[in-house]
C-alpha cells in the first residue's frame, strides 16, 4: 500500500489556505513564542509593535511563505510504502525472492542487515542530485531515517514495477567501516538488483529508503 506523503494534483477546491489551515499555523507559531518568551524583554517587543509593526508582518508573513515553499518542495520527492518484511530470511533468501537478474557481491551479501519490525513503512526520498555515500548518510540523518535493505526489498518485490520509474537504493557500512550498498534498478536486460561496495557517488536518478528511527 502506498502512503502519500505529498499533496495530489491541486483541484480548483484545493487552491488556497483554509481557515482551519492558517488557524492552525498560527497556534503553532504562538506556541514556539510562548515557549521562547524567556528569551525577550517586554517592553523592547511592545515598541516594535508600536513602532514597527507593518515591517514585523512583512517579514514574519515572508518567513512563513518561505518555510512553507521549502518544506512542500521537500515533500514533494518522498513516497512511502507499508510493507511486511520476511526477517527470517537469510540475505541471499531476500535477494533470490526479489526474482530479479542479480549483479551481487557475495560476501556482501552475506553482511546485508536484517533490520527489525515485520511491519513497516519505507520512505523513499529523492534528492536530484550526484551525492556522495558520506552525504548521503547525512542526508538520512537530517531525515529521522535509517537504512533498512530488508524493508526496501519487501517493498520492491511486492511492486517489482517501482524500480522501473524510481530506481532506488541504500546503503551501510559493513564492519570493517566499508561502505555497502543495495540497488534496484531496470536495464536493457529488464529488473535487477545490485549489491556490493563503492565510494562512488549515487547518480542523481537514484531514490533513497529507509524507516524512522526506532526511539
Amino acid at each position: 500500500m502506498e502512503t502519500p506523503l505529498s499533496p495530489s494534483a491541486a483541484t480548483e477546491t484545493d487552491l488556497g489556505l483554509t481557515e482551519g489551515q492558517i488557524g492552525k499555523v498560527c497556534e503553532m507559531i504562538a506556541a514556539a513564542l510562548r515557549k521562547g518568551r524567556k528569551s525577550f524583554r517586554s517592553n523592547a517587543v511592545q515598541n516594535i509593535i508600536e513602532q514597527h509593526g507593518p515591517k514585523l508582518q512583512e517579514e514574519m508573513t515572508s518567513a512563513t511563505v518561505t518555510v512553507f515553499e521549502n518544506i512542500i518542495a521537500w515533500s514533494s520527492n518522498i513516497i512511502a510504502r507499508a510493507v511486511k518484511v520476511v526477517r527470517s530470511r537469510t540475505p541471499k533468501e531476500m535477494i533470490k525472492a526479489l526474482g530479479r537478474a542479480e549483479y551481487t557481491d557475495n560476501s556482501v551479501v552475506k553482511a546485508i542487515p536484517k533490520g527489525e519490525g515485520d511491519e513497516v513503512i519505507v520512505e523513499f526520498f529523492k534528492l536530484g542530485q550526484y551525492v556522495s555515500m558520506n552525504d548521503l548518510a547525512r542526508e538520512y540523518a537530517k531525515r529521522g531515517l535509517t537504512p533498512d535493505p530488508y524493508a526496501q526489498a519487501a517493498a520492491n518485490e511486492a511492486d517489482p514495477t517501482f524500480a522501473d520509474k524510481h530506481p532506488n537504493g541504500a546503503q551501510w557500512k559493513d564492519e570493517d567501516g566499508n561502505w555497502c550498498y543495495i540497488a534496484f534498478d531496470r536495464d536493457d536486460d529488464g529488473r535487477c538488483v545490485d549489491v556490493g561496495r563503492s565510494y562512488d557517488d549515487w547518480y542523481d536518478c537514484w531514490w533513497f529508503g529507509g524507516v524512522r528511527k526506532s526511539r
